[in-house]
């Protein structure tokens, strides 16, 4: 097989030498293609078990990555909880000791009441014992008293007997 072009360049002539050469060609391509069709099934199979090996593989990875994401998810859920259950002591210990601070200071406030009322009645018993002294009685009467506290009066009874 071969091309020649004539002197002028103008005119092509194809000129094909042999046809069995052609003939040897078809046949060689149709060998090609039957053993690559032979080969085709080998490389067929390779492929799918390198793809079937390649998914295995794949599918390993992601779930290895799952599982860690998994675990880190876990592990964060669980530091969230302890620092919301640290926050919620703090806040019960805190409002432990505002509760504790309001009760000391009311009984603080009410201990001082008292005690001025009492300190009010002993100044008061005082000024009648002291009255009662300097005067000169001739029944020689005797002094009683009754004293009785509650949450919001101290209350103090005299009584004068006469023997």
């Amino acid at each position: 097989m071969g091309i020649q072009f004539c002197k002028d360049g103008h005119f092509i002539t194809i000129v094909i030498e042999d046809v069995e050469e052609t003939i040897e060609w078809r046949e060689k391509v149709k060998e090609k293609k039957r053993s690559k069709r032979k080969t085709n099934k080998k490389e067929k199979a390779a492929r799918k078990i390198q793809a079937w090996w390649r998914g295995t593989l794949v599918r390993r990875t992601l779930l290895h990555a799952a599982l860690r994401a998994w675990v880190i998810q876990c592990w964060w859920r669980l530091t969230l909880a302890r620092q919301l259950e640290r926050r919620r002591w703090a806040a019960l210990i805190a409002y432990a000791k505002k509760e504790r601070a309001v009760v000391k200071l009311q009984s603080l406030v009410r201990m001082w009441r008292i005690h001025w009322r009492y300190c009010q009645v002993l100044n008061a018993i005082y000024v009648i014992q002291r009255h009662w002294k300097c005067q000169t009685c001739q029944t020689c009467s005797l002094l009683r008293g009754h004293c009785v506290v509650t949450t919001t009066h101290l209350q103090f009874h005299i009584e004068i007997i006469n023997p």
